[in-house]
């Protein structure tokens, strides 16, 4: 799949000679080089067989056989990387996969959005604290979010940092999800407390409750339960935006069976709105690696833009290849996503379209924090579904921004937080998340929607 702008091979590095967006001015380019050595010599986070491996669930996706879920952290954080955060997080997505799955009866392929998330794309190269102007907070991945000269500076032993906790992350959701707690015997396990007392989760309760009958039921009948891996264990992948690419170039490998490159440090990539220009290095990079991949899509994007992206990165058309994020915003859908889908089915392109309803309704507070309105939400999730209805086609997926903590980061939901709420739990270090109450709402309306 290989490929380049220029008329010399792809290779890891290829993306270096070309316009670069959201990248951080790095004061010490020998320490970044002695960062990206160092690096390039540590062992994979990720093996390319597990990506292969999300490309053919991803497939069924893209053939309406299936639904992507990918939720997790807006910016995670270097200060909230204990086990019990990682496992509520892991909780409310199998929380969240559980309603989806049998209110609908579709099979849910998992995607956190973890792990190697610890980088944002910002509008603007500097902000303006306490009169000072600083370079703006990028993620813990380039620098601190405090308010000081020497904390916004771009320091590269962040990359490493990075790479260590993405280990340790990794590590605790593979024991989870391989070793017992994601069994099915577990889901009222999963309730959390905070979660339990409210109506989403005695509702979640109630389809526990449903869960372990059916189990009852097919012990009763002779069925070997133990036998069964599927009930035991469940498939959990990881997935960021490749957004520094020194940190994602210098985690690529070439697999010893396929003779392919595959970027090492997540089983899922995606480009963002802002750096999904098709001449420019984030394109570039990506192409070159067999990640499954998604690209960002807001209302920039015009039919044609998206179908020649679809060519750069999907020249083979292989179903599970790529996931086309729309983020239009509330009221905004209709509008835009009818005519890609339209350019998108005419080109043949196997993708899979997932709606991504929190970026296109942030809103800024009276108090002046970021948020965004639950209402909002629903709504662009509910104009993502009705235009896949009146196309034929399969609404393939949900990208969400959540955290497993009891925050108050977005208005409404049915605790009905409201604006003088947000003070009292809003901890992200970037954009406002959905609380789990908030999310296992909105996974039991996206199952109404799919079973309508």
């Amino acid at each position: 799949m290989a490929s380049s702008t220029k008329n010399t091979p792809w290779n890891p590095g290829s993306w270096r000679s070309l316009p670069s967006l959201q990248q951080p001015v790095w004061p010490d380019e020998g320490a970044l080089k002695a960062v990206e050595s160092r690096l390039s010599e540590l062992p994979p986070l990720v093996f390319a067989g597990e990506a292969r491996n999300l490309t053919a669930s991803l497939a069924s996706v893209a053939q309406g056989n299936a639904f992507l879920l990918q939720a997790g952290d807006c910016a995670e954080s270097f200060n909230e990387s204990s086990a019990d955060q990682i496992r509520d997080k892991l909780k409310v997505i199998l929380q969240m996969a559980i309603a989806l799955t049998y209110a609908s009866g579709v099979p849910v392929v998992k995607v956190g959005r973890i792990a190697g998330q610890f980088a944002k794309p910002r509008s603007n190269m500097t902000e303006t604290v306490g009169g000072v102007e600083l370079d703006v907070f990028r993620g813990h991945m380039v620098n601190d979010e405090a308010g000081d000269e020497a904390s916004r500076r771009p320091d590269p032993e962040r990359l490493v940092t990075a790479y260590n906790q993405s280990v340790a992350t990794l590590n605790l959701l593979r024991a989870f999800t391989k070793g017992g707690f994601a069994d099915l015997s577990q889901v009222h396990a999963w309730n959390q407390e905070f979660v339990a007392s409210s109506g989403e989760g005695q509702r979640y309760e109630a389809v526990a409750g449903e869960i372990d009958r059916a189990l009852r039921f097919m012990a009763a009948c002779g069925i070997d339960l133990d036998a069964e891996g599927s009930l035991h264990n469940v498939d959990f992948f990881t997935s960021h935006e490749a957004l520094i690419l020194n940190y994602e170039e210098a985690l690529t490998r070439k697999d010893s069976l396929t003779g392919d490159f595959y970027d090492c440090s997540a089983h899922m990539l995606w480009i963002g709105d802002r750096t999904r220009q098709l001449d420019n290095a984030h394109v570039e990079f990506l192409s070159g690696v067999e990640n499954p991949l998604g690209i960002k899509i807001g209302p920039s994007a015009t039919p044609q833009d998206v179908v020649t992206l679809c060519e750069r990165l999907d020249p083979h058309k292989t179903p599970g290849r790529l996931t086309l994020i729309a983020r239009f915003g509330a009221g905004n859908v209709a509008t835009f996503l009818p005519g890609l889908i339209d350019a998108v089915s005419a080109s043949g392109h196997p993708v899979i379209w997932a709606c991504d309803p929190m970026h296109g309704n942030t809103i800024t507070s009276q108090s002046g924090k970021k948020t965004r309105r639950f209402d909002d939400i629903i709504a662009e999730l509910t104009e993502f579904f009705a235009v896949h209805r009146s196309k034929g086609t399969w609404p393939g997926g949900v990208h969400i921004e959540l955290t497993g903590d009891d925050v108050t980061e977005c208005l409404g939901g049915a605790d009905e937080i409201g604006e003088g709420d947000l003070g009292d739990n809003y901890t992200t270090t970037c954009d406002p998340r959905l609380n789990a109450r908030q999310s296992l709402d909105l996974a039991f309306r996206v199952a109404e929607l799919l079973r309508s």
